[in-house]
């Protein structure tokens, strides 16, 4: 069967009565720590360029801290935000992805039709489930290819559910966005640029604009997965078409939460380094020893010698050397003052990192970082098997509450959020202001 016939099929099953009400309170998680890392993002050069893109998009659809404009600019908008930090959710597997960057174009359309909260806790279920189940199913990124194609398929099912589409109207919104759309690895590729976060804010804007296109009667091919120059045929041809056999609701739960702001498998490598108690001046050498994908993702050659925030937030070596020396990693690490400094730079040239055969073989189910810090004292060694976040080490309500705090946030939007069920979305949006 076309893999988007059985999207389709699962999400005309899916109502809000069918989610479980931990489900339910993950989902409310997750529109809190998107919005949290978007007004994070509100100062950030990319997002001062598309406040002026904004003035060619005029339109009606209310955006996240300000602004109005059309339906699918507002998807790219709100992404973009909430994608900059690299500090929202993230599901590992054979491919990752971060899926709350559907939440930009979930709340850009919500908006739009002045939908209630629970309309929007039910596409988020289905996306998350459509996208870990993607992820489960093949590699992008060792074939070259970004796995926001896999986030624009699951975005556009969750706007499927929401513009209340049939299951052909369904199929045509899936085969719309991703036939035309396969995006290339190369955003992620050596030093890195603003495009970054833009890949997965165009992502949403294609997968809005596919499925208003759907709506209205618009045709895609039938068999955007299985056709002869399908997906599966021309760039996937090891599909594991089997995870989709089992479309439940659960794949929102199998997906982590950041505690701070970096690459997610850097994350235990903060952890690692908060722990390390030593004169930086006595420390002789460090060695790492990750798995495969930490290595190849931020330890590959450019990556040593980061000159902006989106190269710097993908460098296992700066974010190391600069939790060793600050013993803490939060936005301001990756001002120019920190990413040019002199003992940074220094303590990063001490730095060797290797793969772990061990570790490669147990990730994903767990992110094994170990750090082994040689001085003139002597050795200390640090082992973080999961990091705070991870999705079998969750962070706690008051953790989320903290970051959101943290980023800027207000008490009393917490207190609204966390009861956005009969809520209108397009007064939440109209309502939550920035710094």
């Amino acid at each position: 069967m076309e893999i988007a016939e059985k999207i389709a099929d699962f999400v005309n099953s899916v109502s809000y009565e069918s989610l479980s009400d931990k489900i339910i309170h993950e989902a409310k998680r997750r529109i809190i720590d998107s919005i949290a890392v978007a007004r994070g993002a509100l100062n950030s050069p990319p997002h001062l360029v598309n406040k002026n893109v904004m003035k060619y998009f005029q339109g009606d659809v209310p955006l996240l801290f300000g602004g109005y404009s059309t339906p699918d600019f507002a998807s790219y908008y709100n992404t973009f935000l909430i994608r900059y930090l690299d500090f929202n959710d993230t599901y590992l597997s054979k491919e990752p992805l971060h899926p709350s960057d559907m939440i930009g174009a979930f709340l850009s359309v919500s908006s739009l039709l002045d939908l209630k909260g629970k309309d929007i806790i039910e596409a988020i279920a289905i996306g998350y489930e459509v996208g870990v189940k993607l992820c489960d199913a093949t590699s992008l990124r060792k074939k070259g290819y970004d796995h926001v194609t896999f986030l624009q398929v699951a975005a556009a099912a969750g706007l499927a559910k929401l513009l209340r589409l049939s299951s052909k109207e369904t199929i045509n919104a899936i085969s719309l966005t991703l036939v035309p759309n396969i995006a290339l690895r190369e955003t992620r590729s050596g030093e890195l640029s603003m495009w970054k976060a833009g890949a997965a804010a165009d992502a949403s804007r294609k997968a809005t604009f596919a499925a208003i296109l759907a709506k209205f009667g618009l045709t895609g091919p039938s068999k955007p997965f299985s056709g002869k120059m399908g997906f599966v045929n021309v760039i996937a041809k090891d599909f594991d078409y089997s995870v989709f056999n089992n479309l439940s609701l659960d794949g929102i739960l199998k997906t982590s939460m950041k505690k701070y702001p970096v690459e997610y498998h850097a994350e235990a490598v903060v952890e690692a380094g908060k722990s390390i108690n030593l004169n930086v001046d006595d420390i002789v050498k460090i060695d790492v020893e990750t798995y495969e994908a930490a290595k190849t993702i931020i330890a590959d050659e450019e990556k040593w010698n980061p000159t902006n925030k989106e190269t710097a937030d993908h460098s296992l070596p700066y974010i190391l050397a600069y939790t060793i020396i600050r013993k803490d990693f939060w936005l301001d690490a990756y001002n120019s003052e920190a990413i040019f400094n002199d003992k940074i730079r220094s303590l990063m040239r001490k730095i060797s990192v290797y793969e772990n055969e061990n570790y490669t073989n147990i990730y994903p189910k767990e992110l094994p970082v170990k750090v082994i810090v040689y001085s003139n004292k002597g050795k200390d060694e640090i082992e973080v098997r999961n990091p705070r976040g991870y999705y079998n080490n969750p962070m706690s309500d008051e953790e989320v509450e903290e970051k959101y705090m943290r980023l800027g946030g207000k008490k009393e939007e917490l207190n609204i959020l966390w009861n956005i069920e009969e809520l209108r979305v397009r007064e939440i949006v109209t309502n939550i202001k920035g710094i």
